[in-house]
């Protein structure tokens, strides 16, 4: 296949917006639909949400395809920036098993547990020993690359601790990247920088 330019990856049925007309469009129904468009352009755009571009960033750390740049159109407003802007490197945030955060991951207590029992550190700092009513963790555009917070029963972030890696040690807790929740509860948890940043175009 002929490398493009640039070309959009449309999730979920939306409509790509009319600034982005005249590129090649693709639906990102299946993972190997984002394989083929990821390995045949230099740019891509993603028309979606989080989740939709956590999945597009995932494909392409598994597939080592963090050389193409992205552009994130969640909106007609954000298009034209994510298909003229200029890319630079960010952060790229990951967990154990693999798949990427963009937005916010959570760990929390499990079924209907009240609170989160465990400990949890940011590289050196601890975070949390003890009971906790969950805890939130949020990519930066800027290293170290990702910081992390105790939440209160209201889900209100406490002081925010910056760190390369954010580890969870715990009796057991669900964790939701992107607002997507695991079925089943973890005992250990972690998240942290990949050693290469994907390229974000804005």
């Amino acid at each position: 296949m002929n490398t493009v330019d640039v070309a959009v990856l449309v999730f979920a049925g939306r409509r790509a917006p009319r600034s982005l007309s005249g590129l090649a469009m693709r639906a990102a129904d299946e993972p190997a639909e984002i394989d083929t468009v990821i390995g045949a352009c230099r740019r891509v755009v993603v028309v979606g949400d989080a989740v939709n571009l956590a999945t597009v960033l995932t494909r392409m750390l598994r597939t080592e395809r963090l050389d193409v740049e992205v552009g994130y159109a969640p909106n007609r407003w954000t298009a034209r920036r994510a298909r003229y802007g200029t890319a630079r490197r960010v952060p790229l945030i990951r967990d154990e098993t693999g798949q990427v955060i963009v937005g916010a991951a959570r760990w929390v207590p499990p079924g209907n547990a009240r609170v989160l029992l465990g400990e949890a550190v940011v590289d050196d700092t601890v975070l949390f020993d003890g009971e906790v009513a969950g805890v939130r963790i949020e990519p930066t555009r800027t290293l170290p690359g990702l910081r992390a917070a105790v939440v209160s029963t209201t889900g209100r972030p406490g002081r925010w601790v910056p760190g390369r890696a954010a580890q969870l040690g715990s009796t057991g807790a669900v964790v939701v990247r992107d607002a997507v929740p695991d079925p089943q509860p973890v005992r250990r948890s972690v998240f942290y920088r990949h050693t290469t940043g994907w390229l974000l175009a804005h």
